[in-house]
């Protein structure tokens, strides 16, 4: 259907979604929650380790207002599966990574702060949490996990001893070592990826419905499929007898991606009760019991020979799961770290060694980026402190160790095929962009000013995640609309727009009479919802041959209305063209034409499409940040990205995903950090602890693309959804390294705050 390159959907488009949601008419899980629905309120561990020693929730039942309080033992009896799964990752020696029961309700033992007890139902959401009051709940404390070394702590899980979840391996050990023994020189460094917490501004909620045959369950999330299936099995429902909806949600960021205990605990209770129940998070609520991001700490070395040319590559990391699996954590900083383990670089061969620990602390899974923003971190601050150390620019070292642009098809070591790429041209774009020329000049300036300035380079690479195969439908309604619908999940990206912008300019249907459809099981029979930055890049590809379907049914259907031999579709005039004709009925005129005739056939198609291969996108970011010496005040000045993001549909739109994701890359890399003290009680549970990035931290973003487009997928596009987080990190700490590296500073760690920087200044 026309080359890659060319398409109309490449240009800017303001998003159709805006009005709504800033006028306040968006749709959120709060806000359409039944009418009557009764109010849940979870009871939650206030210790991170004991065992349950009483529960009496007798006088809880009896509170005015409360229609039930549910346990574990209540779950039992009533035949639900007390337990959630997770993915596990096979360890170096073979067996699998640990797999102990995750309980929707703890029985005996809790093993986190906000670890839940029981569910409470009520009238009013204040009766429920007046009932709270009333539970009596002892808790025998047992000794706290909270490092992050295999040792001697007590063990959280007895399937885990020294709670170690997983030990897992790639790259060929010895082959490694070898390259490091012949080495002319080797440089190493630890580097610690602190914990966060994300903080959507919309937090979790759900709300359940059963109508003594069916159960429909409401929630925020990133896809409906995955909750749709644990319901049925933990409720042992049949899967038609489930409907699970998502209306419009307030960031997800990938902790939305994953199934939580209160999901099951408001579809029993409405089940149970013949009532709707709703539940909705409060805000410390979720800073205690949402799935955190990071948190790992790696020791990474570089072997380079005479002419700085890398060798090999070594990383062990420890990785913190928190108290149980999450679904994907155990393979965050596994299999999803070495995806991109050596990045934008050719290195012959590598060796990465994981083991994730189980701590007395909320569990950790995909935070944006999962796992790719982790390897990148290593690689970008050991790549920058090798230079430093070995003498060399930065910049130099990086470009003598690029994947030369005709290497591609590239295979890395850790076997990603890397189909394009062109590392040195989006190097040099962004050394003009940022004004690298004129960054003395600017060094200059703040020294006279008393103030100490860096110029920090990190260049990412990742990998597209997630289902490679996603369908879509296009619907031609009774009312002259147009329905789209598609399987993946919007949590503010703009999908509605770029969807819709796309299939009017391949189709040449009006973009205003086009409505996408998502988040229903019921009207979207499977889907891989969104993660990964798989949704665009996949969608509109199964959009694409969704529309060529239809086209390729209705050519008949016109031939025979016409009277003519053949019928084609241009796709340049989006027509059909019939020989020997004026006639050029577009797609919704013969949606008409076959309505008219009865044929309803017509009016509904469905493909499915499956990337070819992943794709990789890739850029630099570039960060100035200028450091108050006196005060350790560190500011992010001047901020420049040339992102490769192959084909791009609506630069605007990618724009804005990179300017959030650099936004919490910042946040991270300046201030966020979640703190638990040595009893595993959360320090940092609401943002008068938690400190988030506001308009004030943030600095102007110059956004610019050098794209190749990738073969991986017929659009040549890149996905864009994580990019910005995964470079941001890496450039800001390169940046605060060249600053303080005269003053004789060698080991920076985020975040660097104020007293941090403070203190690494005042310690050399």
């Amino acid at each position: 259907m026309g080359t890659i390159e060319k398409f109309g959907a490449s240009q800017t488009a303001k998003r159709s979604e805006d009005l709504r949601l800033l006028t306040g008419n968006g749709q959120y899980i709060d806000d359409i929650a039944p009418e009557g629905a009764l109010f849940g309120y979870v009871v939650r561990s206030s210790v991170a380790h004991g065992t349950i020693t009483e529960l009496d929730v007798s006088d809880a039942r009896n509170a005015p207002g409360v229609h039930a309080v549910i346990t574990a033992a209540d779950l039992v009896a009533a035949g639900v599966k007390n337990s959630i799964g997770a993915s596990v990752v096979t360890n170096r020696d073979g067996s699998r990574g640990a797999r102990p029961v995750r309980p929707i309700l703890a029985d005996s033992r809790v093993r986190f702060v906000g670890d839940a007890v029981a569910f409470i139902i009520a009238e009013t959401l204040d009766q429920a949490r007046d009932a709270a009051e009333l539970i009596t709940l002892d808790i025998d404390d047992l000794p706290v996990a909270m490092s992050l070394t295999p040792s001697a702590d007590p063990d959280i899980h007895p399937e885990a001893p020294g709670n170690v979840a997983y030990d897992w391996a790639l790259g060929d050990a010895e082959a490694t070592e070898a390259a490091f023994a012949r080495a002319t020189h080797v440089v190493s460094l630890d580097v610690a990826d602190h914990r966060i917490i994300v903080n959507s501004m919309e937090p979790r909620g759900a709300y359940a419905e059963w109508n003594g045959e069916r159960l429909h369950v409401g929630f925020t999330g990133q896809g409906v499929w995955g909750l749709k299936g644990s319901l049925s099995k933990i409720l042992n429902l049949a899967p038609e007898q489930v409907r699970v909806t998502t209306p419009e949600v307030g960031g997800g960021f990938g902790m939305k991606g994953f199934v939580y205990p209160e999901y099951f605990l408001v579809a029993h209770a409405a089940r149970m009760l013949g009532r709707p129940v709703r539940w909705m998070s409060e805000r410390t609520e979720a800073m205690l019991t949402d799935n955190g991001g990071r948190d790992l700490t790696s020791h990474a070395e570089l072997a380079f020979d005479e002419n700085h040319k890398i060798l090999a590559y070594r990383v062990h990391n420890l990785s913190n799961l928190g108290a149980y699996n999450s679904e994907f954590a155990q393979n965050i900083q596994s299999a999803l770290f070495a995806k991109v383990l050596t990045g934008a670089y050719d290195i012959p061969v590598a060796y990465l060694g994981v083991q994730g620990l189980f701590t007395n602390t909320a569990p950790v899974d995909a935070y944006r980026g999962a796992g790719r923003p982790e390897a990148i971190y290593v690689l970008e601050r050991v790549m920058d402190y090798a230079a430093r150390q070995l003498g060399v620019d930065p910049w130099d070292l990086r470009r003598r160790n690029f994947i030369a642009k005709d290497a591609f098809p590239y295979r890395t070591v850790s076997d990603q095929l890397y189909d394009v790429g062109d590392f040195d041209r989006v190097l040099s774009r962004v050394a003009e962009v940022a004004d690298v020329a004129g960054f003395a000049a600017r060094k200059a300036e703040s020294a006279a000013r008393g103030r100490l300035r860096g110029l920090g380079l990190a260049y990412y690479i990742e990998s597209i995640l997630g289902d490679p195969t996603e369908g879509a439908t296009i619907e031609f309604g009774d009312d002259g609309l147009v329905y789209l619908y598609v399987g993946t999940q919007s949590g503010g990206q703009g999908h509605e727009t770029v969807y819709a912008q796309f299939l009017a300019d391949r189709s040449g249907i009006p973009v205003d009479k086009i409505r996408v459809v998502q988040g229903d099981s019921d009207r979207i029979a499977t889907g891989g919802g969104t993660g990964g930055s798989r949704s665009v890049t996949i969608q509109s590809g199964a959009t694409l041959v969704t529309l060529r379907a239809a086209v390729a049914a209705m050519a008949p259907f016109v031939a025979e209305q016409f009277d003519a031999d053949a019928v084609e579709f241009d796709e340049e005039e989006r027509q059909f063209i019939i020989p020997g004709s004026n006639h050029r009925p577009g797609v919704m005129d013969v949606a008409q034409m076959a309505r008219a005739a009865g044929r309803t056939d017509l009016l509904r198609h469905q493909a499915e499409y499956e990337l070819d291969g992943r794709s990789y996108p890739n850029g630099a970011h570039v960060a100035e940040v200028e450091i108050d010496p006196e005060t350790g005040v560190t500011e992010v000045v001047k901020y420049s990205v040339t992102d490769d993001f192959g084909n791009l549909m609506n630069p605007m739109l990618a724009e804005g995903q990179v300017h959030g994701g650099i936004a919490q890359g910042l946040g991270q890399a300046l201030m966020e950090r979640a703190v638990y003290d040595e009893t595993g009680q959360l320090l940092t549970a609401s943002f008068m602890d938690y400190a988030m990035p506001r308009a004030d931290n943030m600095p102007n973003i110059v956004f610019t693309t050098e794209s190749t487009p990738s073969t991986a997928n017929i659009l040549g596009m890149k996905g864009c959804g994580e990019a910005g987080t995964v470079g941001a990190l890496g450039a800001v700490a390169n940046a605060v390294t060249d600053a303080v590296w005269a003053k004789g500073v060698r080991q920076v760690d985020m975040p660097f705050t104020p007293l941090r920087v403070w203190e690494m200044l005042k310690e050399v």
